[in-house]
């Protein structure tokens, strides 16, 4: 169900930087975020974002294998019509997530395992900006946590293979490092997908 919307270690530190989001910031802020999961204990990587070759961004189907490069997925196929814009505490099926993605949102992913107290916090900063913010629960995590956003260049979306980037960081647990991390993230990916969606189409309750 749906949410109201209102209410230094480098353990396991990826930090894979292969292209630096256009529109999406400067390398330095791409590199400030990173460091800020490195200290927070998180992995972060930004990825080219892709689809099979020859394959169409969407897909009809809700069940369809979508050969997305990272887990949760960041970026590539997904079904035509998002999710409506919220906090959830059931899972969202991912393929309507990425599409959200695309239209600049920074998705908040969490396990099965993750305490209740936890994805209160969660729900605590997605309020702080909820336009173009989301959260859904992605039991095969566990007992972590994740975020994700899709940037790209709109001005040569999907021509010569180029799909933009998918950004992503997993984090054990939810401390005050991880808020850091987490803002600084949205901060610098947030609205800025690769169709050019406005935030101001990525309200709370607002949907397909």
């Amino acid at each position: 169900m749906l949410y109201g919307a209102a209410a230094a270690g480098f353990v396991g530190l990826v930090a894979v930087i292969l292209i630096f989001a256009l529109g999406g910031g400067s390398s330095s802020d791409a590199k400030q975020v990173a460091a800020d999961f490195a200290a927070a204990n998180c992995t972060f990587k930004t990825v080219a974002a892709s689809v099979p070759k020859g394959a169409p961004t969407h897909v009809a189907s809700l069940t369809s294998n979508d050969h997305w490069n990272t887990d949760p997925p960041s970026n590539g196929q997904h079904y035509p019509e998002w999710a409506v814009w919220g906090f959830y505490t059931d899972p969202v099926n991912p393929r309507r997530v990425v599409h959200n993605e695309e239209h600049g949102g920074v998705i908040v992913w969490w396990g099965s395992k993750v305490p209740q107290l936890t994805v209160a916090k969660l729900l605590a900063w997605y309020n702080e900006k909820p336009a173009g913010s989301f959260g859904t629960p992605y039991p095969t995590l566990g007992s972590k946590i994740a975020i994700t956003a899709w940037t790209g260049d709109t001005s040569h979306y999907q021509q010569n293979g180029y799909y933009g980037q998918g950004h992503i960081a997993v984090c054990p647990s939810y401390t005050a490092a991880t808020k850091k991390a987490f803002e600084s993230f949205r901060k610098l990916y947030r609205g800025h997908g690769p169709e050019g969606i406005p935030l101001s189409a990525d309200a709370p309750g607002q949907g397909p």
